[in-house]
């Protein structure tokens, strides 16, 4: 399966969520991010920057899905999305139903930073 490789970093410091056009690590072993922020790009640093892989699928209605992505199915059940190169997961908690095939029945609702709150009246 061929895909676009892509991140997009959520930054703590800033409560915002950023593309992501650069990352690289310092001699330190610190991660540096710069992140598109709409005008000349900012750098995030290490715990500040939250990074989310692109899983190469969309939803329902088109919309790109990262992991630590909140979804809902068809039927209603919220999931949070994990990723794993070899395959994407869902599920809630720790407990995981399986991959997703196709990102066709799932919606974005929100994602684990901006509305973990989302995840607590899971059905």
């Amino acid at each position: 399966m061929k895909r676009e490789i892509k991140f997009r970093a959520y930054s703590s410091h800033n409560h915002k969520m950023y593309p992501v056009s650069n990352i690289e690590w310092d001699i330190d072993g610190r991660i540096w991010v710069t992140a598109d922020d709409g005008k000349n790009g900012i750098e995030l640093i290490d715990e500040e920057a939250h990074l989310m892989q692109f899983t190469g699928l969309t939803d329902k209605n088109g919309r790109e899905i990262y992991e630590g992505d909140i979804v809902k199915n068809e039927y209603g059940k919220v999931m949070e999305v994990q990723y794993d190169p070899r395959s994407v997961a869902f599920g809630v908690g720790d407990y995981y139903f399986g991959t997703i095939g196709s990102g066709k029945i799932l919606e974005v609702i929100g994602n684990i930073f901006e509305d973990k709150q989302l995840l607590e009246g899971r059905q």
